[in-house]
C-alpha cells in the first residue's frame, strides 16, 4: 500500500472511531454499577452488537495501519520487515476474527 493510502486510511478510520469511541464511552458509564446480565442483555441488542463489533474492528484496522507505517520506517532489511509486517496483520486479523465471533456469542 502506497503513503498516500497509509496516510488516508489511517485519517478515515480516526475520524470513524470518533463516534464509535463517544458511543462505548457512553455505553461504559452506563455499565459501571450494572450487574453481569444487564451488560450483556445491553450488548445482545443489534444495534449495539454492531456498534461494538465496528468499534473494535475499525480499532484493530487502525493499529494494524499505524504499526505497518512504523515497520516500514524502520526496518531496513526488505525480508524483515515483510515478516514483520505479516506478524503484525496476522495477530490483528486473528484478535479481530476472535473479537467477533466472541460477541457474536453474547445474547
Amino acid at each position: 500500500m502506497n503513503s498516500t493510502r497509509h496516510w488516508a486510511i489511517q485519517r478515515l478510520t480516526a475520524i470513524l472511531l470518533l463516534p464509535l469511541s463517544y458511543w462505548l464511552l457512553a455505553f461504559l458509564k452506563l455499565v459501571l454499577n450494572a450487574n453481569y446480565f444487564e451488560i450483556t442483555d445491553w450488548i445482545a441488542t443489534p444495534l449495539n452488537k454492531i456498534a461494538l463489533i465496528a468499534w473494535f474492528l475499525v480499532v484493530f484496522y487502525h493499529a494494524a495501519i499505524g504499526l505497518q507505517v512504523v515497520l516500514e520506517d524502520y526496518i531496513s532489511n526488505t525480508q524483515k520487515r515483510l515478516t514483520a509486517i505479516w506478524i503484525v496483520n496476522s495477530f490483528f486479523t486473528m484478535l479481530g476474527l476472535n473479537t467477533v465471533s466472541l460477541l457474536f456469542f453474547i445474547g
